[in-house]
């Protein structure tokens, strides 16, 4: 039985090219998303054994989706995808437990390889990658401690792509009053006191992109 994979890409013209890619294959696309959200969504309805993330998506980014996915659903392993090799995400994707990381430019010849890795529980990092990554995650002290948690980082994001604090209550069920406190949580952990700064913060830890 062919492996069940979902991929998730806020560029549709990209999705149709993994979609052809993974076919080619032999592997079974079970599903499409947009945003990160939508990506939980279909994975926990549809229980693919690979969710295909890339990491720069709106809503909530792939790293975060990932990291909800593989909490929410056992059987499902998480590839990421990106353009850069940051260095702090792949350290933090690693610690969080999804164990491969491909670069766009190279999908083409580490796609299918990551994703066998992976249902083989072993590590897949694109080559070119650097030294740094594995560094960090085999000894903890060579990345920072990211100081926020999961939901201030998905306010964080949300304020970046100029979401208002009604708008962020509303799309997280929330009362505004808790958006805003959520709000001032973040700038008060990150010592950044207005959306400007939050904005530039979010590009350099690849939250979101410029």
């Amino acid at each position: 039985m062919p492996l069940r994979i979902l991929i998730a890409d806020d560029h549709a013209i990209v999705c149709q090219g993994f979609r052809a890619l993974l076919e080619r294959a032999g592997f079974d696309v079970v599903g499409e998303a947009a945003d990160g959200r939508e990506a939980v969504r279909l994975a926990g309805e549809l229980k693919p054994d690979i969710a295909l993330l890339d990491v720069s998506m709106p809503l909530t980014n792939g790293l975060e989706a990932g990291r909800e996915i593989q909490r929410a659903n056992k059987g499902t392993h998480v590839v990421l995808l990106t353009m850069h090799a940051e260095d702090h995400l792949m350290a933090a994707a690693l610690r969080s437990g999804i164990r491969a990381y491909v670069l766009k430019s190279q999908a083409a010849e580490d796609l299918v390889l990551a994703i066998r890795a992976v249902m083989r529980h072993q590590i897949y990092l694109s080559p070119g990658i650097s030294k740094f990554v594995v560094d960090a995650y085999v000894n903890g002290e060579s990345a920072p401690v990211d100081p926020l948690a999961p939901r201030e980082r998905q306010v964080l994001q949300l304020v970046a792509e100029g979401k208002t604090s009604k708008e962020i209550a509303v799309m997280l069920g929330w009362s505004t009053k808790t958006a805003e406190s959520y709000r001032a949580r973040v700038m008060g952990k990150l010592d950044i006191h207005d959306t400007a700064g939050l904005v530039r913060y979010a590009i350099r830890q690849g939250i979101v992109q410029a």
